[in-house]
């Protein structure tokens, strides 16, 4: 090989060790949406670690407006693993200008092979405009 050859082969190297990384200035791992194909649920629901990103996704989230002004949603929660998980899943509703007025605690979830569950969340109060739901693996 000459010299041209190889320099160019090590400018693929460097570039694609380069790409294959996502993480902050910092080094931390960012939470990243578990689904790509809907910007929407992509907005509303996040995966907040390496494994939770990779075996949990999002199908689907309904929401509805209750008659006291509170918010209510169900979101599906999808198991794309062939082994039973334990993750932990909360809530954060905010305001119409995006603070957080209410959250739920984390609480466990179970999903067994390739399962979808739904898991409802409601608001305290009637401020709550928008929300995130947050999953995480058990801790």
């Amino acid at each position: 090989m000459n010299k041209n050859a190889i320099s160019l082969l090590t400018l693929v190297c460097l570039a694609t060790f380069q790409t294959g990384c996502k993480t902050s200035e910092t080094g931390a791992f960012l939470p990243q949406s578990a689904t790509n194909y809907n910007q929407e649920i992509a907005a509303k629901f996040v995966t907040m670690d390496p494994g939770a990103q990779r075996s949990v996704t999002c199908p689907g989230i309904q929401q509805r407006t209750l008659e006291d002004g509170r918010l209510q949603i169900e979101v599906q929660v999808r198991n794309r693993e062939n082994r039973r998980l334990e993750v932990q899943i909360n809530c954060e509703f905010k305001d119409e200008r995006g603070f957080t007025v209410d959250a739920t605690p984390w609480q466990p979830l179970i999903l067994t092979e390739n399962s979808i569950e739904t898991v409802p969340f409601t608001s305290m109060n009637a401020q709550a405009r928008n929300y995130t739901v947050r999953v995480r693996e058990a801790r």
